[in-house]
């Protein structure tokens, strides 16, 4: 081929250009995904129903939503929620975290080991959620700083996850995809080999180099954090409240004033904006220290610390405030959580959590304002809150699917419901991995098992499918099949053919496996493998050489998602609880693609080019 492909017709070209919309798109982080998928998904479908084209159906476009990887990649992210809820892998974490405070380097190679075994078999989010607070307790406990492991670890989960065609959606989805085009069927352990050889090398360099090219950095609980402590304040004779309504001495504080109660006498009232207080009433407040201070500075009264009783001393240098049985910690926003896309605010998070938000931290930066109400600022996926709360509120927060508790010291009870959970994704994984039921089938089947046997809620398997993953994936599909009907595939083929025309099979798939080790760092890694299985399997058509090895070269690329933090949803989570910059992701990410780069494209030479 030397001379340049010619120009397909107007609606492969449409297509393109489609794509090339999709993938800027797909990068914008304030953009929701789902929004976004649903939105392509539509233009391609009236496309093709104002515009027709030979033998091609719109409503075609809609069989992604029963694809079986599809539903494969539901089922198993449901069946990972069965573990998490039930408590089925805290056996794993207790063990780990013990181990740690013996052998910290040791530990961290384990947990590696351990991280990147558990990814091959079940989606790493959970597994992210297992190591994250056990990482930062044993951290917090030694003084050592969790951004120097956070990123090994969740790219161990990552390196792990391209072992298995059930390790992650983007593996499965290149396999469904393949088979629909004619390729063999991948069973679950086809690529096991090579993606094995890569991660023992790939687990190497983030044991011993990763943490090196990591800075300490500081995480919420690390700093001098503002607590809210409860007090009362005693409104004198003198004072400049007495005989003002409540809202007037909340003005005249010219404060958020949080008043918990009014004690007038024996009566406990409700600090409603009318009541008109009194002298000797008193005050029960919540809030910072300085706050406090300065709150009974403008309302002149004395300030106590604690209860209501009377016997008290007044708050002094000897008898300063104290938190009480309350605590620090921080909470992620996991994705798919009804917190994820909303306010504080709007989910009425203290009377349903009994917690109180101290700051939002997204990115690695404390995002909330002095002129801002934290409780009205839109949380996203990944966003970590710094909380307050007693013991048993931070307990049952443990247990909760809507937010991670970065914090090991409260443990997950394992329920009586572990075992049948723990049996259940073991036969699932077994029936799948011997071929006796189609992955579908058998992750279908599981997630119908935990909830026959309780081992998770209708609603908390409905709150496992992240909206995100659900609407890339059908709209990924209905792109790939617009591409391939319309030839515009073909001419994506045939262009990189020109583009490497010269090279050996061997440069040219290594160079495909490059261009989606790129790809998948700046948009949905999903939406690359789509696009670029098709490329993958024309280009060894063309050359005749095994479609095999270069369906592998898009599916290895299209999971090295290590460069960016927005690549993976996970990568968000790292982010955040290790107080992570994006210059961290790329000095760690950048040098671990370019390992897993060349060793996979040496290893998919030999075994199937030479």
């Amino acid at each position: 081929m030397s001379a340049l492909p010619p120009l397909p017709d107007p609606h492969a070209l449409m297509m393109l250009a489609l794509t090339a919309g999709a993938l800027v798109l797909f990068s914008i982080e304030r953009l929701q995904l789902a929004v976004t998928s649903l939105s392509l998904l539509t233009i391609i479908a009236l496309t093709f129903a104002l515009f027709p084209y030979p033998d091609v159906d719109p409503m075609m476009f809609f069989r992604g939503f029963a694809h079986e990887a599809l539903i494969a990649v539901c089922a198993l992210m449901t069946l990972g929620q069965g573990l998490v809820k039930t408590g089925a892998l805290e056996p794993v974490g207790r063990v780990l975290g013990q181990l740690w405070g013996r052998m910290p380097a040791l530990s961290l190679l384990i947990t590696l080991v351990v991280g990147a075994l558990l990814s091959a078999f079940i989606n790493n989010t959970p597994i992210v959620v297992l190591l994250l607070p056990i990482l930062i307790s044993v951290c917090l406990r030694t003084n050592k700083s969790p951004s120097k492991i956070l990123i090994p670890m969740g790219f161990a989960t990552l390196v792990g996850g391209m072992a298995t065609t059930i390790g992650t959606s983007t593996n499965l989805l290149v396999v469904g995809i393949a088979k629909d085009l004619g390729i063999a069927e991948f069973n679950m352990f086809s690529f096991a080999l090579p993606a094995a050889i890569a991660a023992i090398i790939a687990i190497i360099y983030l044991w011993l180099i990763a943490p090196l090219l990591l800075p300490r950095r500081e995480t919420a609980l690390d700093t001098d954090s503002p607590r809210l402590f409860a007090a009362r304040l005693l409104l004198g004779e003198s004072s400049a409240a007495a005989g003002m309504t409540v809202a007037e001495a909340r003005a005249l504080a010219d404060s958020d004033v949080n008043i918990r109660r009014i004690l007038r006498e024996d009566a406990m009232l409700m600090p409603l904006p009318d009541v008109i207080l009194r002298p000797g009433d008193r005050l029960r407040l919540f809030d910072t220290p300085a706050n406090l201070h300065a709150i009974a500075s403008a309302l002149g009264g004395e300030l106590y610390a604690g209860g209501l009783r009377q016997d008290e001393q007044p708050v002094s240098a000897t008898n300063p405030l104290s938190p009480g049985e309350q605590r620090l910690a921080e909470l992620a926003v996991v994705q798919g959580s009804s917190l994820d896309g909303t306010s504080l605010a709007e989910n009425q998070f203290i009377q349903r959590y009994r917690l109180v938000a101290l700051a939002l931290h997204r990115k690695g930066q404390n995002l909330w304002r002095a002129n801002e109400r934290l409780k009205d600022l839109t949380l996203q996926a990944g966003d970590v809150l710094l909380v307050q709360g007693h013991n048993d509120a931070l307990r049952e927060m443990k247990q909760s699917t809507e937010l991670l508790l970065l914090d090991h010291s409260i443990t997950l009870p394992r329920t009586d419901k572990a075992l049948p959970a723990l049996i259940i994704t073991a036969a699932t994984i077994l029936l799948a991995a011997t071929g006796v039921l189609p992955i579908a089938i058998a992750a279908i089947a599981g997630t119908g098992l935990m909830l026959l046997t309780q081992c998770l809620t209708l609603g908390a398997a409905v709150r496992a499918i992240s909206p995100a993953i659900y609407f890339v994936v059908a709209a990924s599909l209905a792109l790939g099949m617009a591409l391939q009907a319309t030839g515009a595939t073909a001419y994506l083929t045939d262009l990189f053919l020109y583009a490497t025309q010269g090279a050996s099979p061997a440069i040219i798939l290594s160079a495909l496996m490059l261009l989606l080790a790129v790809l998948t760092n700046v948009v949905s890694n999903n939406a690359a493998a789509v696009i670029g299985t098709p490329i993958a399997v024309g280009i060894a058509q063309q050359l005749q050489l095994p479609a095999e090895a270069f369906i592998l070269a898009v599916l290895f690329g299209a999971n090295m998602s290590y460069a960016t933090p927005m690549a993976y949803k996970t990568n968000l989570l790292v982010m955040n609880a290790g107080n992570y910059r994006f210059i961290d992701f790329v000095k760690v990410g950048v040098p671990l693609t370019i390992i897993m780069w060349l060793t996979l494209s040496w290893l998919l030479a030999f075994l199937y080019v030479w």
